[in-house]
């Protein structure tokens, strides 16, 4: 593809994610894969564009005074990358495969436009939704400026070694004599870092189940939920099973792993991840969706306060991942956020339910946000005087560096200070 066609194959894929409001992760493959043209140099430059223009969309919006795709790649080019109006202007000549050139308008536009200064507001500097600035100061106060900075960088991928298959020092042999590029986790005992890309499903030890992908952050959340060999445990929000994988590791296959999820399709490929990993002792359960307030649970009605340990890893608003799924954050609105919220207060309140005397109840986000964490936990105790909230310290395994973090009550990661995504996790006892 020549420069020109990749600027406008970016222009496209933007189009399609701005009308069809579906990821973009997922409009970005499919045009790979309908894209038979495209080599892998040709996906990797168009898919840098695409990104870069979501991560920086506020910035460049205000700067341009449009938020038409075409103009957007272009200001990307421009000011992001630093090429300057003219070359990127340039890119568009009317070639085959390329962007038409630039209205008179369009061109004036760019050739004024300059990104916005330290005076402008943050939510547009640091490329967020305004109406989610009070909970992000709320969040950090004066850290702001730097923990929503590093939430637009790109995110490292992570690695765990599967404890039932092997340790982390074989893997990194492994992985050393077949080229490829990693590093232990900073915090994570068990979790390995790419320092470069890698077709990680290739590899003969994501094959044989000695590894799996797991972002660090949800690998120190497993690590608190403290799995104990012979535990009952139920990981409430299974879905494909990540942190049920990692819990029955933790286990040593001994005792029982109940994973349970509202969606049968996601729920549906644990089992043969279990089967390359060698975990034996997990089991899945469908659950009806909703649950009015006061109805008995008769779908986990037999587990009712027996379990030793309850992992609610609760749908939420995702904005710790936002390094990830940089369109998310344009996508996400306050009904969205709501109905989350309802989520999050439904699930703690049944996952409760199955803990029993002297248990632990373990909510886990993979948000930044406190009407979704602390807010959420508040509540929860409010309703149920019978649990209270542990520090998260106390259930650290010995002999592992924590993270660097104030201890006492719940913990939050965020990528700023501790490099992973971000993370809220409390564990609520129920007193015995």
């Amino acid at each position: 593809m020549t420069p020109g066609a990749r600027l406008q194959a970016a222009i496209d894929i933007l189009s399609t994610i701005g009308s069809s409001r579906q990821p973009a992760d997922r409009v970005f493959d499919g045009w790979a894969r309908g894209s038979r043209f495209a080599g892998s140099k040709d996906r990797a430059a168009v898919g840098e564009l695409v990104f870069t223009v979501l991560r920086h969309r506020a910035e460049l919006a205000t700067a341009l005074g449009s938020e038409e795709p075409r103009l957007l790649v272009l200001g990307a080019v421009s000011m992001i990358d630093g090429a300057g109006p003219a070359a990127a202007m340039a890119l568009a000549d009317g070639a085959r495969h390329a962007p038409a050139p630039l209205e008179h308008e369009e061109a004036a536009a760019l050739r004024k436009a300059t990104l916005p200064g330290a005076d402008a507001p943050a939510h547009i500097r640091l490329n967020y939704p305004e109406w989610l600035h009070a909970e992000f100061e709320q969040a950090f106060g004066p850290r702001l400026e730097t923990e929503m900075s590093a939430l637009m960088g790109r995110a490292p991928t992570d690695l765990r070694v599967n404890a039932l298959k092997g340790n982390r020092d074989d893997l990194l042999a492994l992985l050393a004599e077949e080229k490829v590029e990693v590093e232990p986790t900073p915090h994570a005992p068990l979790g390995v870092r790419l320092k470069a890309r890698a077709n990680i499903q290739g590899l003969g030890a994501f094959r044989d189940g000695m590894i799996e992908l797991q972002d660090e952050g949800s690998q120190l959340a497993c690590l608190l939920a403290a799995a104990k060999p012979g535990e009952q445990i139920v990981d409430l929000c299974a879905g494909g099973g990540g942190k049920a994988l990692a819990m029955a590791a933790m286990m040593g296959n001994r005792g029982q792993i109940h994973a349970c999820d509202t969606d049968r399709r996601r729920l549906g490929r644990l089992m043969p991840r279990a089967q390359r990993a060698g975990a034996r002792n997990i089991q899945t359960r469908f659950i009806k969706p909703e649950l009015l307030p006061g109805d008995a649970d008769t779908d986990l009605a037999d587990l009712e306060a027996r379990m030793d340990c309850v992992l609610v890893d609760a749908p939420c608003s995702g904005t710790g991942a936002w390094r990830r799924n940089p369109d998310a954050r344009w996508r996400l609105t306050q009904d969205v956020l709501e109905s989350y919220r309802a989520t999050q207060a439904e699930v703690l309140a049944r996952g409760a339910r199955a803990v029993r005397p002297g248990g632990r109840l373990v909510y886990v986000t993979c948000s930044l946000l406190p009407c979704e964490n602390e807010s959420q936990i508040d509540a929860f105790l409010k309703a149920r005087p019978d649990f209270e909230l542990a520090d998260w310290d106390g259930f650290w395994p010995e002999g592992v560096v924590p993270p660097p973090a104030p201890s006492g009550g719940a913990l939050r990661l965020t990528p700023a200070s501790t490099g992973t995504d971000g993370f809220f996790i409390a564990i609520l006892t129920r007193k015995g």
